[in-house]
């Protein structure tokens, strides 16, 4: 430590030219926050009730789409992606020309096959 007499800390120097000249300058700023920002600022804190039951219903949404539908349309297009590969390899092992003759019901029974292991 050193024994200079001046003093540790730093004072702040404000210049004239920097202070408002006049009375009205002084009454137009703010001088405490006004109700509306009040309101806003607490409403920022808290979650409404419509947000809060969005959020769960996005929630069941998900839900659904993870548990039910997604699974289902990777099985359906698994097992419709297997048949296919399946007719592929055959015809190139086995000289034999398979012909779906009802697109309709064939479709149907993949969809129906598919939903019978749920």
């Amino acid at each position: 430590m050193s024994s200079d007499s001046q003093p540790s800390f730093i004072e702040a120097t404000v210049d004239d030219d920097q202070l408002p000249s006049s009375p009205s300058e002084l009454d137009s700023l703010p001088s405490s926050p006004t109700t509306s920002s009040l309101v806003a600022d607490s409403d920022d804190g808290e979650e409404t009730d419509a947000e809060r039951e969005w959020k769960e219903s996005l929630q069941q949404l998900e839900l659904l789409l993870t548990m039910v539908v997604v699974p289902y349309m990777g099985k359906y297009f698994g097992r419709k992606c297997a048949y296919w590969g399946w007719a592929k390899f055959m015809q190139w092992k086995y000289p034999v020309e398979i012909v779906v003759t009802s697109g309709r019901s064939f479709k149907g029974a993949g969809a129906i096959e598919a939903a019978a292991a749920l």
